[in-house]
């Protein structure tokens, strides 16, 4: 049963629609499993870099190439797909998008060639680019107002889930038989969850784009780009970006030549972060229950980090303490992810949702792609209390763009 009625409120919320709870939990599970398939692809080729870098006889600045490449693409395409998912709804992006990153992991696990791996890198990031415009266009108009904060909480949760299960499936499937095998099943597993989604379509079927008509309560067209929250929106994600992009390349081993920490408890640091900030999402999307307080809450979960960031950086610390301080940094910054997607919602015009995600999250895409270069050279140069101390400088980089976002978000829609 759903019920809808139309009510002013913020940018991008005019219409609030009540769901049933199992309507809601099929909707957000199922952009969940796909979100989570987004993340796993992401961390599919860096884990394996020592075994590519003997099979194709490249240095580790070509593997991270290939990277950039995925990023790249995944920029331009998440910027571009906004408009698609306006024009033609989510759903057959949604889609292609997992067939992409399927086809992408099987063209990884057979490649003979460096530019074969490049090739399929581009098509993983054309893959990639479609999920965000497409996941917060379906959480946002198919999921009931009072649950998109546990909404955004799942989706955030799957994503950290992706990301760690991905070094975890790889690695040791490359261990027991090799890196193509072990890939070869990435790919099986992004076909399997695009096999359920297609068996649950109906649940993901959205009612006809608004007519033409209609487009000026969406400030048609490119007019959406003129709200400056949309561009602070933009800056924070690249911020945010550099910052995931240090934690999950850098930070374990910078950490790990100041304190003399023992390669296995570094190995624990980065799957440690990425469950506590699985953790801190929950308490989070509870949190996120009051909208308005989202940049609080976000200024805060990310002060907690840079504290870390900082202690990590200067502290004269046991080895044993580094994964629990990693654990604490993942949990303050997972409790500010759901309120960090509402930002972008309290932003955003309505029918816009799609271009507005689009050309936000593209700042994710940059900022991943750009970091690993100049994080990159500080640790070659042996720079690792720099690195850590550059971690907790764009954290507080990330807490003045989001108050920043509140400060230049354009005043409420009016609803006829």
């Amino acid at each position: 049963m759903k019920t809808s009625s139309t009510l002013p409120g913020p940018a991008g919320s005019a219409e609030i629609s009540t769901h049933s709870l199992r309507s809601d939990a099929g909707v957000i599970g199922l952009v969940g499993l796909a979100h989570m398939i987004s993340h796993f692809s992401q961390l599919l080729l860096a884990p394996l870099f020592p075994w590519l870098k003997d099979a194709f006889d490249v240095s580790y600045a070509e593997l991270g190439f290939l990277m950039t490449i995925f990023f790249a693409v995944s920029c331009a395409v998440q910027a571009l797909s906004g408009f698609a998912v306006d024009r033609f709804g989510p759903r057959p992006l949604l889609f292609g998008g997992l067939a992409l990153l399927g086809v992408a992991a099987l063209g990884y696990s057979v490649s003979t060639s460096y530019w074969m791996l490049a090739g399929f890198a581009a098509v993983g990031g054309v893959g990639n680019g479609v999920f965000h415009p497409v996941d917060y266009t379906l959480l946002n108009r198919k999921v009931s107002a009072h649950r998109l904060g546990h909404a955004y909480s799942v989706h955030g949760i799957t994503g950290s889930l992706g990301w760690a299960l991905a070094p975890a499936l790889v690695v040791s499937l490359t261990l027991a038989y090799s890196w193509r095998v072990a890939l070869a099943a990435a790919a099986a597993l992004a076909f399997a969850v695009l096999a359920v989604l297609l068996l649950n379509r109906g649940k993901l079927a959205m009612a006809a784009p608004a007519p033409a008509h209609h487009a000026h309560a969406a400030g048609g067209g490119l007019d959406f780009l003129r709200i400056p929250a949309v561009w602070m929106c933009f800056t924070f994600f690249f911020w945010y970006a550099v910052v995931l992009s240090v934690v999950q390349a850098f930070a374990p081993e910078a950490a790990r030549q100041l304190h003399g920490v023992p390669l296995p408890l570094v190995a624990m640091c980065l799957s440690v972060y990425m469950v506590c900030s699985a953790g801190g999402m929950v308490l989070g999307g509870f949190m996120a229950a009051d909208p308005s307080r989202c940049e609080r809450l976000v200024g805060a979960g990310i002060g907690v980090a840079a504290a870390v960031a900082l202690l990590l950086a200067l502290g004269n610390l046991a080895p044993w303490m580094v994964p629990v301080l990693f654990g604490v940094m993942g949990f303050a910054t997972g409790i500010a992810g759901p309120s960090r997607d509402l930002l972008v919602k309290r932003s955003t015009p309505d029918n816009a949702s799609g271009r507005v995600y689009g050309v936000v999250y593209a700042g994710l895409d940059i900022g991943q792609a750009v970091s690993p270069l100049v994080f990159g050279l500080m640790m070659d140069h042996g720079q690792y209390r720099g690195v850590l101390l550059g971690l907790a400088l764009v954290q507080g980089v990330l807490i003045a763009s989001a108050f920043n976002v509140r400060r230049v978000r354009r005043a409420p829609l009016a609803v006829a």
